[in-house]
């Protein structure tokens, strides 16, 4: 079967092929992929008696190994995997191969976790190996020389190469499993597991169908490329796709990736109400309400999913992000632990995990976890993220270095990354590379607002008085721009500083507008007043204030480098700035 329309023109024939392959899937054993169809197309419109298709046609072949299928796929979906691969020995046809195959290979998978399991704490590297991969492989590999693999089999063939790290091979199996069967889904998304950049996917010889598009979408968010994924969406969404919950939660998904919260809730809490009992990318969604501190909806959250299903990952990942926000790291530590019983290549509880112990101060499980993460996949940034935190805490900068490099990579507009890195290079003592990341994360917009103050902290280290106060006037002026009350802590830093330039530079009335501003927090309420009482006393002496304005504030050439806007700062009238 073939998904040749590579437009969306007719969606009648779209829903045909999404019926039949989900079917198929089905037979085989994949469910995921069966699912995955199935709930696609249920979102577009239903078909008329007439136009339903009948079962593709039984061979000689099927005829033949019925039998056998018939009770094998039995066993298979009871999870006896051996007892269902006994009885499919010897059979011709292709779909009781597949299935074969497939039980042969799920018996090795259900072995090593059961002793993954059993042997180690999910913290111990898992040297446990599945066995039947090399025979697999063996066998597979000579039915593909000789061309007899159809679309399953190739699919099946590509995760035993991806298993064996066999990467190279294993992409070009699954992009020819894309060609031969481009409506399994199961191919595609190993696909998307494998492309580890936009290099990459530029090279891939993909077939012009419109599975092309679900696929170029998901793999667009899992590269943080979230401009082209949304885009991408919205058109599945304009051709008819309005309905489907997949692509609703994958947009959801994208908001979250580039940290648009609000956007992101709105869209889960909407895609709950259209399908309550769902349990997918709720661990995305329990994240979410983590960062905003949001306790009693992720506590309903929670135990709705518990009530639902309590041995689903994403439960047990929604119940450790829930005692996480109270505090209570061993607990969710041991949430995250069943999490990995469960799935130990689940990712996002590895990380999460990563963070529990970092909270707990156990740095060495801390450092594993992460290491799992990225073994899971390379493009996680908050892994890399946490080995640098890691390694910042256990004072080794070269280390930390490279990791939030490789952080920063993966997300290049993100200033937490940013920030991360200037300290680092602050710590190395390469200060103008430690300046051009303060910069560049002021640039692309500070989300924890402390990029300036450390460049200005910087600047004063280097006795570039000038642009020290420059950042600490942008600090300001961000400040209080932003609208909303927060405690910062480094105004009175910033307010401290300036006081003392403008007396410096004799500018009485800044000085004294400043050093007043100072009096207002306690660290600095003394110096404040001091500071007033000097300015005073040069005041009654006849001092007269400066006419010799400070330099006008333009940016060092150096930072300026970086192609980073740069704005000029007129000096700050802070007459008109409440705190």
């Amino acid at each position: 079967i073939a998904a040749d329309c590579s437009d969306f023109s007719n969606l009648r024939e779209i829903k045909k092929q999404l019926l039949l392959i989900a079917g198929l899937t089905r037979e085989r054993g994949l469910l995921h992929s069966s699912k995955w169809s199935a709930e696609l197309a249920f979102s577009l419109p239903a078909l008329p008696l007439a136009e339903l298709q009948p079962p593709p046609p039984i061979t000689e072949e099927d005829a033949q190994d019925m039998d056998a299928y018939t009770l094998a796929k039995a066993y298979f979906d009871v999870k006896e995997y051996d007892r269902a691969a006994h009885f499919l020995h010897g059979c011709n046809s292709k779909k009781a191969y597949f299935l074969y195959m497939y039980s042969r290979y799920l018996s090795g998978e259900k072995k090593k976790d059961d002793e993954t399991v059993d042997s180690l704490g999910p913290l111990e590297k898992g040297q446990v190996k599945n066995e039947a991969l090399r025979e697999l492989r063996v066998e597979l590999s000579k039915k593909h020389q000789a061309r007899e693999l159809d679309g399953f089999g190739l699919y099946l063939y590509g995760v035993v190469l991806r298993k064996l790290d066999l990467v190279k091979e294993a992409i070009d199996v699954f992009v020819e499993a894309t060609h031969v069967l481009p409506l399994h889904w199961g191919a595609w998304l190993e696909l998307c597991n494998l492309i580890t950049d936009k290099e990459m996917l530029k090279f891939l010889s993909l077939p012009d169908t419109w599975m092309k598009e679900f696929f170029l979408a998901h793999i667009y968010t899992e590269l943080q490329l979230i401009e082209e994924a949304l885009q991408k969406y919205q058109n599945l969404i304009d051709v008819g796709f309005s309905k489907s919950s997949y692509i609703v939660s994958q947009i959801a998904v994208a908001y979250h990736n580039i940290r648009d919260i609000d956007k992101a809730l709105s869209i889960f809490n909407e895609l709950r109400k259209q399908d309550p009992y769902r349990i997918e990318n709720m661990d995305t969604f329990s994240n979410l309400l983590y960062v905003r501190s949001m306790k009693s909806e992720l506590s309903y959250l929670a135990h709705n999913l518990c009530e639902i299903d309590k041995y689903r990952v994403e439960t047990c990942c929604v119940i450790g992000n829930y005692y996480s926000l109270r505090s209570q790291h061993e607990k969710a530590a041991l949430y995250f632990q069943r999490a990995l019983k469960l799935n130990p290549r689940y990712l996002g509880a590895w990380t999460l995990m990563g963070h529990e112990y970092m909270e707990m101060k156990n740095t060495s499980a801390a450092i594993q976890a992460y290491r799992h993460a990225i073994e899971v996949n390379k493009r996680d940034y908050r892994a890399w993220y946490g080995l640098g935190q890691t390694y910042e805490i256990l004072k080794m900068p070269f280390y930390c270095l490279y990791y939030y490099r490789r952080a920063h990579q993966l997300r290049p507009n993100d200033s937490r990354m940013l920030v991360a890195l200037g300290e680092c290079y602050e710590k190395l003592n390469q200060l103008v590379e430690a300046k051009k990341c303060y910069w560049r994360a002021y640039a692309v917009g500070d989300v924890e607002k402390m990029a300036l103050v450390k460049l200005a902290k910087l600047h004063e280290q280097l006795t570039e008085s000038e642009q020290a106060a420059q950042c600490y006037i942008k600090y300001i002026q961000d400040i209080y721009s932003c609208g909303e009350i927060v405690e910062h802590l480094e105004e009175s830093t910033a307010f401290r500083y300036l006081a003392q330039y403008y007396f410096k530079c004799k500018l009485w009335d800044e000085a004294s507008t400043c050093a007043q501003k100072c009096c207002a927090f306690n660290d600095t309420r003394e110096e404040g007043k001091a500071l007033l009482r000097q300015i005073l006393q040069l005041r009654n002496q006849g001092e007269t204030p400066s006419t010799e304005m400070p330099a006008p504030f333009f940016l060092p050439a150096s930072l300026s480098a970086n192609n980073t806007p740069t704005r000029r700062v007129s000096p700050l009238n802070l007459s008109s700035v409440t705190p």
